[in-house]
């Protein structure tokens, strides 16, 4: 599940759960800058994924997404990567 906000005109997502869901094709993507931030507020602990814009973009270096993850997703992408062997 995800829950959108918006800051600062931003909108941002929350992402609380991850579901399994097979892709129709693949398709190249292309390589961006990516930063974590860990976040404590009133609401709890969160890890942060923040991409910012390609070189393609029109505003090189923006940032592009920002998600952040809740307890729950943080343990349930841990489960995927370790059942995965991407570790």
């Amino acid at each position: 599940m995800i829950d959108k906000f918006i800051i600062r005109g931003e909108v941002m997502v929350l992402v609380t759960t991850i579901k399994l869901q097979k892709l129709e094709r693949d398709s190249k993507h292309n390589e961006v800058e990516c930063t974590y931030t860990i976040i404590e507020n009133e609401d709890g602990k969160f890890l942060q994924i923040d991409t910012y814009g390609s070189e393609n973009r029109q505003i090189k270096g923006k940032k592009s997404q920002s998600i952040r993850f809740s307890k729950d997703a943080i343990n349930q992408l841990k489960n995927i990567i370790e059942k995965l062997e991407f570790l």
